[in-house]
């Protein structure tokens, strides 16, 4: 038997704060040492912190993170245990994003990433090169005081493996894993057996079985060790990295770390057989065929065991049950490690949230309890860091810490309804009861005197005093008295979040938080520089729906019941008045559904429909419940929505990243936001398409009815074989 020890880890990094990233590098290093580890893996770019962006233009980037290595390997923490390091690296005029791989004090090999991540999120063509030199590997000359430091002057530079005594071990750098042609396949041929994987993965919602399934498939019919090592939290933008490292031998999982948490270092550990994946290999025909007329790719030797003989003192590790949140789950402790990051890490002594008693701020307000509950929990597990964060951040003394999450949050949560006369005496009643469940400081504020002067100013001003359309006024006026009321929320929540601290005695400021979904955005269905104009906003790329099924599940799961009357109730702004013959509603002032709008964001997004092949893919979708001439008219009044209101993404809050269809324009979604809402061409061609399939439906329904008369009908296969070429008709 060849027994072998290794650890990866989780680690909850921060982009450009090398000393944080160094203090965590340090401990996950200790950790793997504790038990016993040959082989410690961390993220990728894990010593600058993944998402340094334009920073990694920087040469001090570059600079410091040579620096950083150095003092890792003239220290003794690589002494015994192989480390791979994640950090950029010049090469001549290019920039590449590096695995360093350590062992005993020396650098052993550099390996740049081939494939880059250059979608989605991800732009990493802007900052790196991607390594084009497959054949062999180069010598890398090493920076003149890191060469006089380590004593070592070149490294092996380029695609290739590591050959220890009694195994091979080779890096795939994230993407890599999930491009076409995955360097893994090869390298299994030329007798690798261990893999690192560092990662820098964010999370959004139902990826990880994806991202698992991927680790699954490259071991299971080549044989081999995959570790995985990812970020987690918030490490200074719109991205929450999930963690969840684990280690797949042979197919099957048998360690699997957190993927959400509130700890700074995570360490994940498996011991293994290497003696299995080579019986795995023998076995198969084909591999063995393969192998043998295999491409030879380069290598570097290195006089070191990793293995142990075989012993009773190491337990082997065996297959586990994935650990799989649901989506309510994920949107429970995702958002809630990203606002705690935030939280500790930008300053701030709290979270100001605007709380209407609706299902959107609702699902803020649970998360800021979640994350209360996730603090106090983990200061019960004895996380120092933490508990160290808690006490400063809710200005504890004498000693004290949390230890009851509604006594934390009151401390460093304030929620405030802010009603006009066209709020409901149940929303109001709705946001006290969720406000005392969770623990809040909670406000109710009156704003009509404010309204009622603003119009006053604008009577003087023109002489005129604008209605609701209710009574009597134009929909300019009503759309103006909306207006008003959420940007003076937004002024007011400002002032609240920067003054209330100073009212009660406490240093420092609070965020506030906004609620706008990602539904919302994504039809504009917001005022400009309203209440959802905020600091962050932790539920900015989730769909209503989604956060309706969190809404039940926090009822229970979190303890805060009074959330089930608020999914309950029916989506409403509240901003015109109340009649008994008139209520605003979300959905019929929309236009469309939410259910609609989430078809809308994944056909425009994922499936890159443009007007024209959204209408025929809905046609395939809808076409049992609706004439083409009807779909052509959703299509038409999506489009214009999304196109008018385009100019409010530019301002948008900025958001945790959840869904696939964020409409987010900073870096998720590249489309102008100045558009002709009219859409003339596309427009045009809907209509065309519309009135030929509607001639056709009518053509098809008479002939039916004549063969039903004639006795003589074929079950309507002609309609059947309209849809059967898309492969989207299902969607």
């Amino acid at each position: 038997m060849r027994l072998i020890n290794v650890a990866t880890c989780n680690l909850n990094q921060w982009a450009m704060d090398f000393d944080c990233n160094m203090k965590n590098i340090k401990e996950s290093i200790s950790k793997a040492k504790e038990v016993g580890a040959v082989i410690r893996l961390g993220p990728e770019l894990e010593i600058t912190g993944y998402g340094c962006e334009d920073h990694f233009l920087e040469l001090d980037t570059v600079t410091h993170a040579w620096e950083c290595l150095a003092e890792l390997l003239l220290g003794d923490w690589t002494d015994g245990i192989l480390c791979s390091f994640g950090m950029p690296v010049i090469k001549g005029s290019e920039r590449y994003n590096c695995q360093i791989l350590c062992l005993n004090r020396k650098i052993v090999m550099i390996r740049p990433k081939m494939w880059l991540a250059n979608d989605g999120n991800y732009r990493e063509l802007r900052w790196f090169t991607a390594w084009k030199q497959k054949d062999y590997l180069e010598d890398f000359l090493l920076p003149a005081e890191v060469s006089d430091a380590l004593m070592q002057t070149t490294v092996p530079f380029g695609y290739g493996y590591v050959q220890f005594l009694d195994t091979a071990v080779a890096a795939e750098v994230c993407e890599e894993l999930f491009s076409p042609m995955p360097p893994h396949a090869e390298l299994t041929l030329n007798g690798v057996e261990v893999f690192m994987n560092a990662s820098g993965s964010h999370h959004q919602l139902r990826k990880l079985d994806l991202r698992l399934r991927a680790f699954i498939g490259a071991t299971h019919t080549r044989g081999g060790v995959y570790m995985y090592s990812n970020h987690q939290g918030c490490d200074g933008g719109r991205l929450c990295y999930d963690g969840c490292s684990c280690v797949v031998v042979n197919g099957d999982v048998v360690a699997q770390g957190s993927q959400f948490s509130l700890k700074d270092v995570e360490l994940v550990v498996a011991q293994i057989d290497l003696d299995a994946v080579a019986s795995l290999r023998g076995s198969i025909s084909s591999f063995q065929e393969q192998a043998s007329c295999k491409k030879k790719i380069s290598s570097v030797p290195v006089p070191f065991k990793l293995c142990q003989s075989f012993n009773l003192q190491m337990s082997l590790s065996s297959p586990l049950k994935i650990r799989y949140h649901s989506p309510e789950e994920e949107i429970a402790f995702g958002p809630s490690c990203w606002l705690w990051d935030y939280l500790r890490r930008s300053g701030a002594s709290g979270f100001l949230l605007p709380l209407s008693g609706g299902a959107d701020s609702s699902s803020v307000a649970a998360i800021v309890g979640c994350m209360c509950q996730l603090v106090v929990q983990e200061i019960e597990n004895n996380d120092e860091q933490v508990k160290a964060d808690a006490i400063r951040i809710g200005h504890y003394t004498d000693g004290q810490f949390p230890t009851d999450s509604k006594e934390f949050a009151k401390r460093i949560f304030y929620t405030v309804f802010m009603g006009s006369e066209n709020s409901s005496e149940a929303t109001k009643a709705r946001a006290k009861v969720l406000a005392d469940e969770i623990g809040s400081w909670h406000l109710d504020v009156s704003i009509d005197g404010v309204v009622s002067a603003l119009l006053s100013l604008f009577q003087t001003l023109t002489g005129k005093r604008p209605r609701y359309k209710v009574d009597g006024g134009s929909n300019i006026e009503n759309l103006g008295l909306q207006n008003i009321q959420a940007r003076i929320r937004m002024v007011l929540a400002f002032m609240l979040a920067s003054l209330l601290p100073w009212v009660h005695s406490k240093s420092g400021f609070y965020l506030v938080l906004g609620s706008s979904n990602v539904d919302e955005g994504l039809r504009g269905y917001l005022t400009k520089y309203d209440c959802s104009s905020a600091d962050i906003n932790p539920i900015g790329s989730i769909s209503k729906a989604d956060l309706r099924t969190f809404l039940k599940w926090a009822a229970i799961h979190l303890g805060f019941s009074s959330l089930a009357e608020i999914e309950a109730a029916p989506p409403t702004a509240e901003l015109e008045p109340i009649r008994a013959n008139y209520s605003q509603l979300d959905e019929v002032d929309m236009g469309m559904t939410y259910e609609e709008l989430s078809v809308y964001g994944r056909l425009h997004k994922i499936f890159r429909c443009g007007p024209v092949s959204m209408f025929k893919n809905l046609c395939y979708k809808w076409g049992a419940k609706l004439t083409p001439v009807e779909v052509a008219e959703k299509v038409k009044h999506f489009f214009k929505y999304y196109s008018i209101n385009r100019h409010k993404m530019t301002v948008l809050t900025p958001s945790y990243h959840a869904e696939s269809y964020s409409p987010e324009d900073n870096r998720f979604d590249l489309r102008q936001f100045l558009y002709n809402a009219r859409w003339p061409y596309q427009f045009r061609k809907i209509d065309e398409l519309a009135r030929d399939l509607d001639g056709d439906k009518v053509a098809i329904t008479k002939s039916t009815d004549q063969e039903k008369a004639d006795g003589t009908t074929n079950g309507g296969m002609g309609v059947v074989s309209a849809g059967s070429g898309d492969p989207r008709a299902g969607f």
